[in-house]
């Protein structure tokens, strides 16, 4: 089994509703007892964020994403799954359950 990450994208446009999380907890649901599930939370937005870089003389400490973008990532899903096909179709579920674009990549290691 491979793992992989679901990144959910999104542009701050608008809110997450009642209607996306109950179908996220289906779909979560969904990924426990087909095996797949490994670890998935929300992440705070972008204006919460610091960026650390320790690789000079000392730390910088930087309020703020570490890119500027317009979209930008407010969820994950760890997940596991036999090959690339599963993957994406698990994917593709997952960004009709948070009604949102989802990046799918594999991880380097379990």
């Amino acid at each position: 089994m491979a793992q992989y990450l679901m990144s959910v994208l999104d542009d701050g446009t608008h809110p997450g509703t009642p209607e996306e999380q109950a179908a996220i907890d289906v779909f979560n649901a969904e990924l426990r007892a087909g095996g797949h599930w490994v670890f998935a939370n929300g992440l705070g937005g972008p204006d919460t964020a610091t960026v650390v870089d320790n690789r000079g003389d000392g730390p910088v400490l930087t309020d703020g994403p570490y890119v500027e973008s317009k979209e930008y990532v407010v969820g994950l899903w760890i997940i596991t799954a036999p090959h690339l096909d599963v993957a994406l179709r698990l994917a593709t579920e997952a960004s009709k359950a948070c009604n949102r674009r989802i990046e799918l990549r594999p991880t380097h290691g379990e």
